[in-house]
């Protein structure tokens, strides 16, 4: 019987489940109509673009914070009036800070931040040479070195066996 009221309310739940969500993004075309297709892929653009500053690591497109809500309506109301892409990132760095831009742009507070994987990667490359030659050099000095007398030793061994 417990399974059979198991199915019963999952079959009554599902359409009503699929009635609510729409399947649109936060940022759905149907809530912010532009007037031609380059307005509109200049917004979606910066909606992938730009990051919630409530949420970590989420585009104002996917948000559903109050304060994505907000910038998805400053960046409609800016690409409306014809602001180009870099003045609407320029505007909302400037009013939440250089953390909403996936892209950060490189000047002397973020050149650590660009540069250090490739420093990561020389120092590794360095470590790895300074290794491999340090090995070598112990290889050749502590190599098979035989005295006289163990050469001697090798020599009869080898001519008796044959």
């Amino acid at each position: 019987m417990k399974p059979l009221l198991t199915w019963l309310l999952l079959v009554l739940m599902t359409p009503m489940a699929l009635a609510q969500s729409d399947g649109e993004p936060a940022g759905g075309q149907d809530m912010y109509p532009l007037e031609t297709p380059d307005q509109q892929e200049q917004f979606q653009q910066l909606l992938n673009e730009l990051r919630c500053p409530k949420c970590q690591n989420q585009n104002i497109a996917d948000s559903d914070a109050p304060i994505a809500e907000d910038m998805r309506n400053e960046v409609y109301r800016m690409v409306k009036e014809g602001a180009d892409e870099q003045t609407v990132v320029d505007a909302m760095i400037e009013r939440f800070g250089e953390f909403v831009h996936y892209k950060p742009a490189f000047d002397a507070r973020t050149a650590l931040l660009w540069l250090l994987p490739a420093i990561v990667v020389a120092i590794g490359l360095i470590v790895i040479v300074l290794i491999v030659r340090r090995s070598g050099r112990q290889g050749a000095e502590s190599g098979p070195g035989l005295t006289d007398e163990e050469r001697r030793q090798a020599d009869d061994l080898l001519r008796r066996d044959s």
